[in-house]
């Protein structure tokens, strides 16, 4: 588990960001995915309520280097987490912390990020397994909730603000303890190019490394 944890960490160090591509169709996943693997970015997840979603991640997963981690998010029942991994995913992002679906994600292998609000809710969930902790909604928990977060769970583990997070609002959540965070329409929405998402991600990108 450590071990496992450990891989995951070492991408998210890298640039500090998960990629959310909400809506991406599968004939356009390759070139996307590329654009912000080359701006950065090591970790890309496909929620599953976007159009044909076990396509897309297959198809990041043999078009991206080993070193980008590929999943899904919005995984909702245990029954899809053995669906993401026949399809190359890694990664079980969720909008809750349900706790089968973390023990599935678990036993199948694969990083789980679950959805907490409140602190019940995060601890239960590494109770679970979880990997990391995804905050969300990151707009009505504010960054004085990751402080108050941070001060009694261990810096090992990853506090991942979700939803609403622009370039300009990073630095008030990584000042609370933030370990990185979860990017959706800010850097993609369907529509976009391959290069207006490489701009997306090169501005986050940035943002990111001037937080030293």
């Amino acid at each position: 588990m450590q071990l496992q944890t450990q891989r995951f960490n070492d991408a998210l160090r890298h640039t500090g960001m998960i990629a959310i591509l909400r809506g991406v169709r599968n004939a356009e996943a390759e070139a996307i995915g590329a654009a912000l693997y080359d701006s950065g970015f090591r970790i890309i997840e496909v929620p599953l309520n976007s159009p044909d979603p076990l396509v897309s991640i297959s198809a990041l997963r043999k078009s991206l280097p080993a070193d980008c981690i590929v999943g899904a998010g919005t995984v909702l029942k245990p029954a899809q987490v053995q669906q993401v991994k026949d399809a190359g995913g890694e990664l079980i992002v969720m909008p809750h912390s349900d706790g089968a679906v973390i023990r599935a994600a678990r036993d199948a292998g694969l990083y789980s990020a679950p959805g907490v609000a409140t602190v019940t809710e995060a601890f239960a969930a590494l109770d679970n397994g979880a990997d990391v902790l995804k905050m969300f909604p990151a707009e009505q928990l504010g960054p004085q909730v990751v402080k108050a977060w941070r001060a009694v769970i261990s810096r090992d583990i990853a506090l991942l603000p979700v939803g609403g997070i622009t370039p300009e609002g990073m630095a008030v959540f990584r000042a609370a303890g933030a370990s990185g965070f979860g990017l959706g329409s800010a850097l993609y929405t369907p529509g976009l190019s391959a290069e207006e998402v490489r701009q997306r991600a090169v501005a986050f990108v940035a943002a990111w490394k001037a937080l030293g």
